[in-house]
């Protein structure tokens, strides 16, 4: 309902009626544009959860449990009308040679043809002027030019719209083992799904799916942000038509509302999106399939900071659901559970066709013979051999490099400094496509300078690598490949995403190379060399699920190879070549990875999840002195609670800076506190989450950064 809040029209939830205070005058109801209750009975009781369980007020809690468009006073409403100008190159030049010929007085729109070829080749003008901070009239002569040309797109409301893919061929018998298995399981018991990638495991949620769907029930599939293409859709609408609605933050406010209502009203019975579909208003909710479970995106960053996994699990719980976990590297939260007896375990351990999965070679960076014209780029004899081999043979290459941009600094070779962020404790990092220093997480961009702000010389000095620098490496390197780049830069676009895995599938790429967002769910059968550039990226983090990370990530990018009869080859270049993640990452081996690790988590070592919860409280404010001071505060406040009421149920850690000490101008400083019993860390959450201003309260944090 829409409510007067002081001199503002709000949108309101009834939680509960009850008496006025004596002394308080009521004001009216302004209006109730929905018929019917917008939050059904398990919803409103799974977001008090979410208030209770992690701490944050509950009209917050309530809020992530409806579309944003839900909560505008002026609702959007009747189709889509609006056009957007979108430009597409619409001509190629592929060499060096033709770039200087065709741009040799016009450097800025070789930028933007440049900027325009990494997305994609199409994107709105919007975008490449506001985003990437092109020129307008650089745009314009790249059409002059005949080099590209102008559109007028419309928005529909439904842009999966007609998306569909053949039904799922027949399943083998190790998936037919585990769908029965699942349809025989209590539904109060979770499931937990470990195959080996490549082994089928959607193929098994849309057969379990197909069962709950078939009964008069429906269903949610929880994706990764970066796996919601438009194929993942195809392929669930490929078994339920138009039952499917798709739930997702790239579409429009417009987009998700319909979408919401269409499956609240009953109309589609299928919901499919990221973490935030998990509050989806499906009717006569019959199962909850989590794809990938141990992907960090499944946890919000902002409050309230739920994970989904969680939030699921007491969903499930509230509507008599089935919950189904799956992954190839399964969280240790969830391999403990399952070994507790709180999850029943099915294994998928061979791939569909019972094709191997591809061997994988161990590249020591410290003593491996290197290619003499890579300079900075680790780029190993192996990897390079490789690398040709396929590309002579017309096969396709994968290669991971976990860190974007082109360098990672600049640094002035005269007196060494670096150029930070003036509002975070980091370095700005190195862009070429267009030419910018950009903080990666305030997003602060400056030109990159000629000369030292600090002594005056020249400061042309890039360390690091970034996957510009490495796409740049390959083409100059492999003249004769197509290649693409996938990371944030390139997909900020919509669509921009799929665009790419279709011209991979379509066999248009030779090299596709990218950050993590290629390491998951793609199937090329043509793809037989996958190469981990730098394996040790993330691997020394401070922060302990740096190793838990890096082993899913290069296993994962690991089972990109070999899916097809020609089989595969990976080379993982590294130099922590005995570091247990990488070891049981080249052997493909999760129990191998959980033997070396989990001991490590565990007394009389510092214990961590899933031994124990954990919980953090972060401390932030403009001025360093205050932030620290508040954190101590915290810290005094935790210790006397643990004494005096909880029995010193709770292990108290801190205060101290956070990793990354200042970001987006504040100041970090946060405290751990860690318990065997969920109850002790539910209370301070509880507590502190109502009383501390300025402190953020995270229950079951998924990084320490």
């Amino acid at each position: 309902m829409i409510v007067p809040v002081q001199r503002r029209q709000v949108v309101g939830v009834v939680a509960s009626v009850g008496v006025a205070a004596p002394g308080v005058a009521a004001r009216s109801i302004l209006a109730a544009p929905d018929p019917d209750p917008a939050i059904s009975a398990p919803l409103l009781e799974l977001g008090l959860w979410i208030s209770r369980y992690y701490g944050t007020p509950l009209g917050i809690a309530l809020r992530a449990l409806l579309p944003g468009a839900l909560w505008s006073v002026r609702r959007p409403s009747g189709p889509a009308v609006q056009a957007e100008r979108v430009v597409t190159l619409t001509a190629a030049l592929p060499s060096l040679l033709e770039r200087e010929r065709a741009f040799k007085r016009a450097p800025k729109r070789r930028v933007a043809y440049e900027a325009l070829e990494a997305i994609g080749g199409s994107a709105p003008v919007r975008h490449l002027v506001e985003r990437l901070g092109l020129s307008r009239p650089a745009v314009d002569g790249l059409v002059k030019q005949g080099l590209a040309r102008y559109a007028e797109v419309p928005q529909p409301r439904d842009p999966f719209a007609g998306l569909s893919s053949p039904p799922p061929p027949e399943l083998t018998t190790d998936q037919r083992r585990t769908v029965d298995g699942i349809l025989t399981t209590p539904p109060a018991t979770p499931v937990l799904i470990q195959g080996v990638t490549g082994s089928g495991k959607t193929l098994v949620y849309l057969e379990v799916l197909r069962a709950v769907v078939a009964s008069g029930r429906g269903a949610i599939l929880l994706v990764p942000e970066i796996a919601l293409t438009p194929q993942t859709v195809a392929r669930v609408r490929g078994v339920f038509g138009d039952q499917v609605a798709v739930l997702h933050s790239g579409l429009s406010h417009g987009e998700r509302a319909d979408a919401w209502r269409a499956l609240r009203q009953g109309e589609r019975r299928v919901a499919v999106g990221p973490r935030s579909a998990v509050f989806a208003p499906v009717r006569h909710l019959g199962a909850i399939v989590i794809d990938e479970e141990h992907e960090s995106s499944y946890k919000q960053g902002t409050a309230p900071r739920y994970h989904a996994r969680a939030v699921a699990l007491e969903r499930a719980r509230l509507e008599g659901a089935r919950l189904i976990l799956g992954s190839a590297t399964p969280s240790l939260e969830t391999l403990q559970l399952a070994a507790a007896g709180g999850a029943a375990r099915f294994d998928l351990p061979d791939r569909i066709g019972a094709r191997a999965l591809p061997p994988v070679e161990v590249i020591d960076l410290r003593s491996a013979p290197r290619v003499s014209e890579a300079r900075a780029v680790p780029w190993s004899e192996a990897l390079d051999k490789a690398v040709r081999g396929a590309l002579g043979r017309k096969e396709q290459v994968i290669l991971l490099l976990n860190r974007r941009g082109f360098a990672t600094y600049l640094q002035c070779p005269a007196c060494g400094s670096v150029r930070d962020c003036p509002r975070c404790a980091i370095a700005l990092t190195v862009h070429q496509t267009p030419p910018t220093l950009r903080c990666h997480y305030c997003g602060h961009e400056e030109s990159i300078p000629t000369v030292c702000h600090n002594c005056g010389k020249a400061t042309h000095r890039m360390r690091g690598l970034g996957t510009q620098q490495l796409e740049h490496f390959v083409g100059l390197r492999f003249p004769e490949a197509r290649i693409a780049r996938m990371d944030l830069d390139t997909t900020s676009t919509k669509w921009a995403h799929h665009r790419v895995l279709e011209r991979m599938a379509a066999g248009a790429i030779d090299i596709l190379l990218g950050t993590q967002m290629i390491a998951k769910g793609l199937d090329f059968p043509n793809v037989t060399v996958v190469g981990v550039v730098d394996a040790d990226t993330g691997l020394h983090l401070p922060d302990f699920r740096a190793a838990e990370r890096t082993f899913q990530l290069v296993a994962q990018v690991a089972g990109r190879a070999g899916r097809g009869p020609k089989g595969g080859q990976v080379y993982v270049q590294t130099r922590a070549p005995d570091h247990p993640a990488l070891r049981a990452a080249a052997l493909h081996s999760v129990a191998a990875f959980a033997a070396a690790e989990l001991p490590l988590r565990t007394p009389p070592n510092p214990a961590y999840p899933p031994h124990v919860g954990l919980a953090r409280f972060v401390a932030s404010h403009r001025n360093a002195e205050r932030a620290r001071q508040v954190a101590e505060r915290v810290a005094t406040w935790l210790g006397r609670m643990n004494r005096e009421r909880l029995g010193d149920a709770l292990s108290v850690l801190g205060p101290a800076p956070c990793p990354i000490e200042r970001i987006k101008g504040r100041w970090r400083w946060h405290v751990l506190v860690k318990a065997s019993e969920p109850h002790a860390i539910g209370r301070v959450v509880r507590a502190l989450g109502r009383r501390a201003r300025g402190v953020v309260v995270d229950r079951d944090p998924v990084s320490l950064l």
